[in-house]
């Protein structure tokens, strides 16, 4: 049995003003091709294939492509509920999804129907692998608040939780596997999947904390024993605590300037009757120039026509600009548009660097309130007080917070 683990598609996405559809479009093309050249059975998508809980038209639409397009060549989906999906818009379409090769799980059930059998390809229906196909768990669907509980108290109530959850569903899923070992005369492999943190990984800007308050990650112990675990949210491709068989796939394209320079990937995972037998990364290709360069203005003069060479008259780069040592010039945007004039290159944004802190957004081309997240609004009021270390840390923590429950009734 041979699946295809990607994760974190985010269609839909609204990237500074830009749309990100041809981005997507070539990805499914891309897709397609590798699942025809190396025989994959089934594809399995674990979490936020949208970005938010109300996706445009557009991107309903290559979202039904892709079904379409998988059911075409017989092969199965299976589709995890993320934490930036909603589960009602994920959920309005299963039934007909089902009768195309696709299985969507948007949300946690009783465990028995986490339980998910993936055929080989071709249609026939012969069972290849069984998949304990456990969504984003958020805290309300698997824990009553109580009064009193610190902070400790909290997140240790919400491990347990969750532990306990994929503890039931694993039992179903074992139950499963013995049916259908008497049933096949042959051991089929059981996976699981889950969208959320856990201890060891590598986080960046663009990944939106999930189970703040309650659940900073999720030890790796805590998982059951199983032959392969498909991991989304995280971003980046990685091994979880060193283990091979616990992945993260990472998202098939850069969602923020601070992924421009990974190598994004998705993962064929294959599995046999002894369980896991092995993983073989594929390269995404870059289907759109994203590039962050930075330094004095000088540095960036080089920089930014060594960056056009990517463009084309066809595609232009999209570009973030950093400037280093001369950040306090006031006409910063003027100069740098100067500098870009007549190049295949959009600059999104112009950021000033302070010394040796942390670069801070001061100032951006071409935006509005619209194209930044409430983080992004909440960390930049937050710069502008005078406030010891511990109060800007509780402060965030309790805006998370209320932002995460607001998330989560709209979903």
């Amino acid at each position: 049995m041979r699946i295809l683990h990607t994760s974190d598609w985010h269609l839909g996405q609204h990237f500074m003003g830009k749309n990100r559809q041809a981005e997507h479009q070539a990805l499914i093309d891309w897709l397609l091709n590798q699942v025809d050249a190396h025989a994959v059975d089934a594809v399995l998508i674990a979490g936020d294939i949208f970005d938010t809980g109300a996706p445009p038209s557009y991107a309903r639409e290559l979202y039904s492509q892709l079904v379409v397009r998988l059911h075409g060549a017989g092969v199965a989906l299976l589709v995890l509920g993320g934490n930036h999906d909603s589960v009602a818009t994920l959920g309005e379409s299963r039934a007909l999804l089902a009768c195309l090769s696709s299985t969507v799980v948007a949300a946690i059930d009783d465990p028995a129907s986490q339980v998910v059998v993936l055929p080989f390809r071709g249609g026939k229906g012969e069972a290849g692998c069984i998949v304990c196909a456990v969504p984003f768990i958020r805290p309300r669907d698997v824990l009553q608040s109580q009064a009193g509980q610190s902070a400790e108290e909290k997140q240790q109530s919400m491990q347990a939780a969750i532990q306990a959850y994929y503890q039931s569903v694993s039992e179903a899923g074992r139950a499963r596997q013995t049916a259908l070992t008497q049933e096949l005369g042959r051991t089929v492999p059981l996976i699981a999947t889950g969208h959320l943190t856990t201890v060891g990984a590598s986080s960046n800007e663009s990944v939106r904390e999930i189970y703040v308050g309650s659940l900073d990650a999720f030890p790796t112990s805590a998982f059951p024993p199983v032959d392969y675990i498909a991991l989304g949210h995280i971003h980046k491709p990685q091994k979880v605590g060193g283990l091979d068989h616990i992945r993260y796939c990472g998202s098939p394209i850069p969602l923020g300037f601070d992924e421009a320079r990974q190598q994004k990937e998705v993962l064929l995972v294959d599995l046999g009757a002894n369980g896991l037998t092995a993983i073989t990364p594929l390269a995404v290709p870059r289907f759109q120039p994203l590039i962050s360069v930075s330094g004095n203005l000088l540095a960036l003069a080089v920089a930014i026509t060594a960056a056009a060479l990517e463009g084309s008259a066809e595609q232009s780069v999209w570009l973030e600009v950093t400037v280093a040592e001369d950040d306090y010039l006031s006409d910063l945007p003027a100069r740098i548009e100067a500098m870009t004039q007549g190049l295949p290159v959009d600059v999104l944004r112009v950021r000033r660097q302070r010394g040796n802190a942390a670069a801070s957004i001061v100032g951006e081309v071409s935006e509005t309130l619209d194209e930044l997240s409430p983080d992004d609004v909440f960390a930049r009021r937050l710069a502008q007080e005078e406030l010891t270390p511990e109060l800007q840390l509780a402060l965030g923590q309790r805006y998370r917070t209320v932002v995460t429950s607001l998330t989560e009734v709209q979903a």
